[in-house]
């Protein structure tokens, strides 16, 4: 069974480094607008794919709705990462189409951007401290992500590893 609102389509690598893009330039714009939590523009741990696109990215049954890119932060003295500060921005016009239900300003798929600081040095393993973060399911966030795969999107290096579940 499909669900008419959702992409089936595959997510290919050129189409997680376009999100990957996307995801940077929102950290680039976040930063430049809130100069206190420009200390974490240098604390980037990893980027990644979660939720249903993800799991779509894993399974190619579950369908895309929207985008949703996680960006984990070694944590900072100046505070955790605020957990609230999501932003939207347009995959733009692609295979996926758009999702009936936006706005009308979006021309293809919603990527929703948030963030998490995680209590780990700059220096740690990404893998393992988002691993880490997953397993523990401490908060409410955690546990929502760990309940679908995790796609890396950056480092580059790494793009398309599937991080979560654990193999």
């Amino acid at each position: 069974m499909t669900d008419e609102t959702r992409s089936y389509d595959l997510i290919t690598l050129e189409d997680l480094a376009r999100l990957a893009a996307i995801s940077a330039a929102d950290r680039e714009d976040r930063f430049q607008r809130r100069p206190r939590w420009k200390p974490y523009a240098e604390r980037v741990l990893c980027v990644a794919l979660c939720q249903g696109a993800a799991q779509h990215y894993v399974d190619g049954r579950n369908g895309i709705k929207d985008f949703d890119v996680y960006t984990f932060y070694a944590a900072h003295p100046t505070g955790p990462f605020p957990f609230r500060w999501r932003t939207e921005a347009d995959f733009g016009p692609s295979q996926f189409g758009r999702y009936p239900g936006d706005s009308a300003s979006f021309r293809g798929r919603r990527v929703d951007l948030l963030g998490r600081s995680l209590p780990v040095l700059p220096t740690a393993e990404p893998i393992e401290a988002v691993r880490s973060y997953l397993g523990a399911s401490r908060t409410e966030t955690a546990r929502q992500l760990a309940r679908k795969a995790l796609v890396l999107i950056e480092p580059e290096t790494v793009r398309g590893d599937v991080i979560w579940p654990p193999s």
